[in-house]
């Protein structure tokens, strides 16, 4: 587990479809519910697929893309409402990080939040 990827969630314009991963179902319902929207709200708004994804040291990624033959995906409005959530929901993602770190890679939150505040 030292190098994976884990992805925490996505959406889908293609196929209309939620995904959320069961590893993380003790994630508060109203911060997975959080989730869900924003995923939703993205794809109705650029199309494609949006992926939250959290990388081997711990840090929540945001991922979109389209199809090759995705002529109506945004890609411009893609990167637009990915700077948003990242700005507006910047404390959830935050949030989900230390989760993460702590629940997931069992690390000290100790030191996690010494080093927070270096």
């Amino acid at each position: 587990m030292q190098n994976e990827r884990i992805v925490l969630c996505g959406a889908s314009s293609y196929e209309q479809k939620y995904y959320f991963n069961k590893m993380f179902e003790k994630i508060p319902k109203s911060i997975q519910d959080e989730l869900h929207i924003m995923c939703v709200l993205f794809t109705e708004e650029a199309g494609g697929v949006i992926t939250f994804v959290f990388e081997s040291d711990g840090s929540l990624s945001i991922e979109t893309e389209a199809a090759e033959d995705d002529f109506l995906y945004d890609e411009v409005s893609s990167g637009l409402l990915v700077s948003k959530i990242r700005n507006t929901r910047q404390e959830l993602l935050e949030s989900l990080d230390l989760y993460y770190r702590v629940f997931v890679k069992h690390e000290d939150i100790s030191a996690i939040l010494t080093e927070d505040e270096l």
